[in-house]
């Protein structure tokens, strides 16, 4: 069954940190998931993305395959459609999409971690307009973890040194039209969690985002206009112990006329640094059961293991 999200919490980001810190904690804690109202990523720019998002995507497919990376596991670039999988899914998700990394000057002591960028040509403004917003996501991003940091206890800065220069990566996200009678409720995106540290998406607005509840229910995310949806990814999840969840979600066809055309929209994928080391937070580790906890892994080793289980490595 699906139900929607009368207690997910809605908070926003204009307000002192301090003040919906245990708010968006309990949401990260039940669900994994939260609303973000007053970001601060201006709509201008939103507009501007998502406009050019469609313009690139609507370029025949020979142009779109001309930027695929073959062996690049997807990280910069596009990845044609029927390419990623969910872990453990039998078919491939009904999307294609297009990765825009960290951009680090020549010489830094990352440059092993990162590829660099690819732009199309064919679509006036594109790398302009990506560069900021991947910024102004960044940014958001870091709002977030500063009140993740306060109501885990924590110096609200502890996450800044972690994610900086970190491997985020920002993706446009294009699910085709669907036909037949069997678009309406086809599944777009298999349930599957998220790597990385936090996820912040644009363009949630449309119905179809499903988390998957504690109970085995699957729940509908409603979103207000213009807000972003937040969730804990699976690095965030191991560096708490469980205690913030990185909950199984999927992208389902909504009813109706909405499931025979197009759905756009752009996740910014959140990540510590390559050479963070993701080790239980010792508030996180219970006194009952000192060693019931990840072992450390460095973030890069992470990520690896993961995308070769999605088919992207």
């Amino acid at each position: 069954m699906t139900d929607s999200n009368t207690d997910i919490a809605v908070v926003s980001l204009a307000q002192p940190l301090d003040s919906i810190a245990d708010e968006l904690g309990r949401s990260f804690r039940e669900y994994g998931f939260a609303v973000i109202r007053d970001h601060g990523i201006p709509q201008d720019l939103i507009d501007r993305a998502e406009a050019l998002s469609k313009e690139f995507f609507a370029l025949p497919a020979e142009v779109k395959k001309a930027y695929h990376i073959p062996g690049g596991g997807g990280a910069r670039g596009y990845t044609p459609f029927g390419t990623e999988k969910a872990k453990d899914a039998k078919v491939h998700d009904l999307k294609e999409f297009w990765h825009v990394g960290r951009e680090l000057p020549e010489g830094h002591e990352l440059s092993e971690y990162m590829a660099d960028n690819v732009w199309p040509s064919e679509v006036e403004g594109f790398r302009e307009t990506f560069t900021k917003l991947y910024s102004a996501f960044e940014e958001a991003g870091g709002r977030v973890l500063e009140g993740i940091a306060l109501h885990l206890g924590l110096d609200r800065t502890f996450f800044a040194p972690t994610v900086e220069d970190g491997n985020s990566v920002m993706r446009l996200l294009r699910y085709p039209p669907l036909e037949g009678e069997e678009a309406e409720g086809a599944i777009r995106a298999a349930a599957h969690g998220d790597i990385n540290t936090i996820t912040l998406l644009l363009g949630a607005e449309e119905a179809g985002l499903e988390l998957l509840t504690r109970q085995g229910d699957w729940k509908a995310v409603d979103v207000p206009e213009g807000a972003l949806v937040i969730n804990v990814g699976d690095m965030l999840d191991r560096l708490t112990n469980g205690k913030l969840r990185s909950t199984t979600h999927r992208v389902v066809n909504p009813r109706g006329q909405a499931a025979y055309r197009a759905r756009y929209s752009m996740p910014f994928f959140l990540h510590f640094r390559p050479d963070y080391m993701i080790e239980t937070l010792p508030s996180c580790i219970d006194p009952q059961a000192p060693d019931d906890h990840p072992a450390p892994i460095s973030s890069h080793e992470f990520l690896l293991q993961r995308l070769r289980e999605i088919n992207l490595a």
